[in-house]
Order: C-alpha cells, then structure tokens, then sequence
C-alpha cells in the first residue's frame, strides 16, 4: 500500500487542481486523504495482534480500499487509463492479500 501511495502522491503532484472540474478536484482531494487512511489501515491490519482485532482491521481496510477504488475511477480523466487500470488491479491485489 506504500507503494501505491508514493504513486499516487507522484500523479496527483503533477496535475494542477486549479484547472480541474469541481467534480475532478473534490475526487483529488479525496484520493489523497483515502490512499493515506487507506494505508494506515491496511498497517493496522499487519499490525494486528488478536484475531477480533485482525478481523475489525481488515474489514476496514476493505472498506477503504473499495473506496480509495471508486475515487480513483471517478477521477480517472485526471490519471489517464493505463494510470486507472494499474492502480485498480493493484488496489484489488492488496485487497486479495487481506482475510
């Protein structure tokens, strides 16, 4: 998820919001307050030291990680579809890897 996240750090720091939709920079911002909750959760899903806890974390992370999805797909005009599809296949791959 760190990786992802340094990604999308790198994309949204070259697309200049003042030149977006309203639309587009709501899901920008968006995308960049969800991919760093979207990591913390996943870290406090790795970091998890009883099965409840592991459980409540991954259900989270799940949640997040749908979302930080949908974001990105909203905003995908912005990233381009080679961009989208990359991310979304790497988003689902994460999610996979949780219980």
């Amino acid at each position: 998820m760190q990786r992802v996240e340094a990604q999308l750090k790198n994309l949204l720091r070259s697309v200049d919001t003042e030149l977006l939709e309203p639309g587009e920079k709501k899901s920008v911002v968006s995308i960049r307050r969800l991919a760093i909750d979207t990591r913390l959760d996943v870290r406090d899903y790795e970091l998890s030291e009883t099965r409840e806890e592991q459980l409540k974390c991954a259900k989270a992370a799940k949640k997040r990680l749908e979302k930080l999805e949908k974001a990105i797909l909203t905003a995908g005009p912005v990233f381009g579809p080679a961009d989208v599809a990359q991310l979304s296949a790497q988003l689902e791959q994460i999610q996979s890897q949780i219980i």
